[in-house]
């Protein structure tokens, strides 16, 4: 395995043009062109039309040049398909804003039928699995630092490649919201109470709710919350929308993975979390009493990183 990586690495120079022949040195403009010429070839080799996704297929392959292929994407959020794997591929993956590879956090999430590949975190060579081959459980999220290497998607071998397709989604986060990532890397680990003060504050929905029912699905390994909110203090996409009634509540669904065991319950909670691959995760949701009880003592001690209504 080790081998198909140094492999990989060692036909990426492949894609640039040899140097000219020995002669007089070219005038400064010509030097110039010569050199976007360059840039712009090896760019055109390895780069695919859309740079937030990218759909290729092994059959395109000529395995005797090309055994493992370069795909750039420089983009915050997209999606990596290939069919009839075959090879490898080596997907790298950058923000379209300037942001240190030290703040960042990726996550990807496999397609629910991806299969025809492992999916590796590789660096300088070593190679650990995150993704086998046709396991894992549908839809779990994986997420590393982007300072820990790059993927690798090596194709297995197959005596029918037909109808296999190896996919996933990938998001890449600043790492100041990835400190409240345990909804996806330990989602039923409770907060601290730091924790829930900045989720308030930063998560992308916090509400005061209720839960109202809880839906289990073991084909995705996911629960459903279905809630009913008193308060709406923020949400940056429509996860919550007015109740049918129209007595001023609104309902809406988060999830969280079925081994947290979530039930439906009295009182109400503090419920927070991020938008992943376009669903609403939960992240901290202590009961609102000890909610109250955490915000009032950080004020007393002028800690309370944001203002919030806590009546």
């Amino acid at each position: 395995m080790r081998g198909a990586a140094r492999a990989a690495w060692g036909r990426a120079g492949q894609l640039w043009p040899r140097p000219p022949a020995p002669g007089p040195p070219p005038p400064p403009l010509l030097l110039l062109l010569l050199l976007l010429a360059v840039l712009l070839g090896g760019a055109g080799a390895q780069y695919s039309s859309d740079l937030c996704s990218w759909k290729g297929s092994g059959l395109t392959h000529e395995t005797h040049r090309k055994e493992v292929e370069q795909v750039y994407l420089r983009c915050a959020a997209g999606a990596v398909e290939w069919m009839y794997p075959t090879g490898a591929l080596i997907v790298n993956l950058r923000p379209n804003t300037f942001s240190p590879a030290r703040h960042l956090t990726v996550c990807i999430k496999p397609f629910r039928d991806s299969s025809g590949a492992n999916i590796y975190l590789e660096k300088t060579g070593e190679l650990r699995l995150l993704v086998p081959d046709g396991g894992g459980r549908p839809g779990r999220v994986q997420c590393f630092g982007l300072e820990q290497g790059g993927l690798f998607v090596e194709a297995t071998p197959q005596q029918d490649i037909g109808r296999r397709t190896t996919g996933f989604q990938y998001e890449l986060i600043r790492r100041h919201r990835a400190s409240d990532l345990h909804e996806l890397s330990a989602p039923c680990r409770p907060c601290s109470d730091t924790e829930v003060l900045l989720a308030v504050c930063t998560s992308d929905f916090a509400v005061r709710g209720s839960i109202q029912e809880v839906t289990h699905e073991p084909e995705r390994q996911d629960s459903a919350i279905h809630l009913r909110v008193s308060r709406l203090y923020r949400q940056k996409s429509r996860v919550f929308e007015p109740a049918p009634e129209g007595d001023g509540h609104w309902q809406g669904r988060v999830r969280t993975l079925l081994e947290c065991g979530v039930r439906p319950g009295h009182g109400d909670f503090l419920f927070t979390g991020h938008m992943h691959f376009g669903e609403a995760r939960l992240g901290c949701a202590p009961r609102f009493k000890d909610f109250q009880r955490m915000y009032r003592d950080a004020q007393e001690r002028g800690l309370n990183p944001c203002e919030v209504g806590t009546d």
